[in-house]
């Protein structure tokens, strides 16, 4: 394993996506964690994360310097390797001139960490500071023309520094720089495999569970659906899932998650039907925050009323992923800010009394997915994209009533259905509609309409922090809205959302 030090970095998970990339086990840690508790841990090498503070910052995060005494190799990169440099000696001072974006890097040396390099490279750079003072102790391997130690590494201890991002696509040879730190510098075998994964947390699952029964609560999303095959390949029969009618779901959603898991997998599913209850609720609502929490509530009553029905019910297992981890906060103190409370890291089993099973806390969306298709889960599960756990109802703005549904379930149908046909469902993270709570006027039949607007949103990203919108063909979107006002009832016009997240996210409530 190789462990990686979060410096509130917003790359601090591409790192660690990276280092899996090639086949090494990584995983996030708070800066704090001592060398003592590292070495337990085995790791074969440390990365120090970028991050936002400046070194000479009151408040600046810093690490155990007893870290640098292990044996095991260190990478710094950015922030990292600006603390890694001062704590061994080296002077960091304000950069005359700040470098952000592409940059020139040329390679001085070429012995380990640029191995199988040109003599120069592009880098994305993003540093305000930077080492004005190497001292005798440190080699200069690279630099820019406003950055003469773009990289070093250590003579004595086994650190290694970048004041670039070797993480980013905008870095193109970034890769090449972390492979051969992983394999020539750390040792690494890079032998790690979902299959392992795979095989370790079946047999994890079973010790801890015994012969007490697990429930978990399928939403027909990918991550629900590998976790529940997962503790179903775990537990067998002592798995029984539960899932919840909101009546705010896609069309055909119920039927095709019974397909799924009760016909395909022959998984103990319970279906609870609480579809008027959620209606009755959120009848006159109209404020987002409102809604998501009465969506909540109701959500742990339908939960626990079938709960209760099952004997012997001791365990809850859900599909929190990493990027949920570093979202919700950390009770340790995570740098990275709170951004949202995740629905599947919250009350839920402190509601029901339960004890909590998470075994894909440590993975990414690609690790699930390569986790889903070791599995076997048919490809539909697997690459389906994200649907929010309110449902349709954040994605009707304003009251949710039955007939709005309606309109909006035949509308992202459609809106899905040709994302598909023009072969870019896979390319697209992300494709919606949104019901508008304004009417526009229109000519439809030789006669006025004063009907909804429909509003499309596609959007590309790899991790959903950042995202942009979709460049989809213009013939694809005019298809898209000729089929939804000809074929849905209620709207007569279609617009296309063009903004990036942020500062808009990809929701709309």
């Amino acid at each position: 394993m190789v462990a990686i030090l979060d410096f509130g970095s917003q790359y601090g998970q591409l790192i660690a996506r990276r280092v899996r990339e090639h086949n090494v086990y990584s995983r996030i840690f708070q800066p704090g964690i001592t060398a003592k508790e590292l070495s337990t841990l085995g790791v074969r090498g440390i990365i120090l994360s970028g991050g936002p503070a400046s070194v000479y910052d009151k408040n600046a995060p810093r690490c155990d310097e007893k870290i640098f005494e292990l044996g095991v190799p260190i990478l710094g990169i950015c922030y990292g390797m600006q603390l890694g440099c001062q704590v061994l000696g080296a002077e960091v001072i304000p950069a005359e001139k700040r470098e952000y974006g592409r940059t020139k890097l040329t390679i001085l040396d070429k012995s380990d960490l640029f191995a199988a390099l040109p003599d120069s490279i592009t880098a994305w750079a993003s540093h305000g500071d930077q080492v004005g003072k190497l001292g005798k102790d440190f080699a200069r391997l690279a630099s820019t023309e406003t950055c003469p130690y773009a990289a070093v590494r250590h003579k004595k201890k086994r650190f290694f520094g970048v004041q670039f991002h070797p993480e980013v696509s905008h870095t193109p040879k970034g890769t090449v720089i972390l492979k051969n730190f992983l394999y020539d510098i750390c040792k690494c075998s890079g032998d790690w495999k979902m299959s392992d994964f795979v095989n370790e947390a079946v047999e994890e699952i079973r010790k801890r569970v015994g012969s007490a029964a697990v429930i978990c609560g399928l939403s027909g999303g990918v991550d629900s659906s590998v976790v529940a095959t997962l503790v179903h390949k775990a537990a067998g029969n002592q798995l029984v899932c539960i899932f919840v009618d909101n009546g705010l779901l896609r069309k055909n959603e119920r039927e095709n998650v019974v397909s799924t898991f009760r016909n395909h997998f022959h998984i103990d599913l319970r279906v609870v039907d609480w579809s008027k209850q959620f209606l009755k609720a959120l009848a006159g609502v109209t404020d987002p925050q409102q809604k998501r929490k009465i969506i909540g509530s109701e959500f742990i009553k339908a939960f626990k009323s079938e709960a209760a029905k099952i004997p012997d019910a001791k365990f809850l297992a859900q599909g929190t992923l990493y990027p949920d981890v570093i979202e919700s906060g950390h009770k340790d103190g995570n740098l990275a800010a709170s951004i949202k409370l995740h629905h599947n890291v919250g009350g839920l089993p402190a509601e029901l009394g339960f004890k909590l099973i998470e075994p894909l806390r440590e993975l990414f969306k690609d690790d699930v997915r390569l986790v889903g298709e070791y599995l076997g889960l048919p490809a539909d599960v697997i690459w389906r994209h994200p649907f929010p756990g309110p449902g349709l109802a954040v994605r009707i703005i304003g009251e949710v009533t039955p007939e709005r549904l309606e309109i909006l379930r035949a509308a992202d149908e459609i809106v899905i259905d040709e994302i598909k046909s023009a072969g870019l469902y896979r390319k697209v993270a992300q494709a919606l509609a949104v019901l508008v709570p304004v009417c526009t006027v229109g000519v439809m039949g030789d006669e006025r309409s004063y009907e909804n607007v429909i509003a499309v949103r596609a959007v590309e990203t790899t991790d959903f922090m950042t995202a942009d919108f979709s460049h989809i063909p213009y013939e694809v979107l005019g298809t898209i809205s000729s089929r939804i006002i000809n074929e849905v009832r209620g709207v007569n016009r279609v617009v296309y959302d063009i903004s990036s997240k942020p500062p808009a996210t990809i929701e709309w409530e």
